[in-house]
């Protein structure tokens, strides 16, 4: 049932799903983070209150985050070609699982950043803090704890998106548990992948839930 390729297939499909989950979340606040600084920065009551830059911005992320990501997937195929050359595989699943997910950690980052006391922001003005200095030194620290776990969110949000990725052969578990408990009925290897994908997410979600709970007692 279990023999040593089908174990070699496992561990592979493992290393491929965690590097498309932390590539992709990594380069998902590559873009995303800045994207949330910006809307917090420039909303109504943000410290250069903009409308045209937060619609614009708001505009896109309301319209990446309605589309699911399966279809995301597949209108995104001729853009994945172009950046890597194939439309399957891991590294092909990177390109959509960075355009999903940057609008989303976007929102997550202007929620947290939101959050933070205005008493607080007050304060630092009244020292003569400059906008940068109020952003980097008040804002991204204040609001660290709940940018950690929106990250640890995110980080399995996208594990899950991954996984979805195999309907369409982009690698990882997900591929497997679709090519063998799907097409093939071999519901064994099927429950192994699901097992490994729980597994999986609940050490992420713990070690996240674990990093933030440290971070907040320093805090205090």
């Amino acid at each position: 049932m279990f023999d040593q390729k089908v174990i070699e297939m496992i561990l592979v499909g493992i290393k491929d799903t965690l590097y498309m989950t932390l590539v992709s979340t990594f380069f998902g606040y590559v873009l995303g983070l800045p994207m949330g600084i910006i809307l917090n920065v420039t909303r109504k009551e943000g410290l250069r209150p903009n409308r045209i830059i937060y619609g614009i911005g708001d505009f896109i992320c309301n319209i990446v985050r309605s589309v699911p990501f399966l279809i995301l997937l597949i209108l995104l195929i001729p853009f994945t070609k172009f950046v890597v050359g194939k439309s399957y595989g891991s590294t092909a699943t990177i390109v959509p699982l960075v355009i999903c997910a940057a609008p989303y950690i976007a929102r997550v980052v202007e929620s947290s950043l939101n959050e933070v006391d205005a008493g607080v922001i007050e304060a630092a003005k009244a020292m003569g803090a400059s906008n940068l200095q109020i952003i980097f030194k008040v804002l991204l620290v204040e609001a660290r704890v709940s940018l950690l776990t929106g990250a640890t969110i995110t980080t399995g949000i996208l594990l899950g998106y991954s996984a979805m990725s195999g309907t369409v052969g982009g690698g990882g578990l997900g591929d497997i548990a679709v090519r063998y408990g799907y097409y093939r009925w071999q519901a064994d290897i099927m429950i192994v992948t699901v097992v490994l994908l729980i597994i999986i997410f609940q050490l992420i979600q713990n070690f996240g839930t674990a990093l933030a709970r440290f971070i907040d007692h320093r805090k205090h």
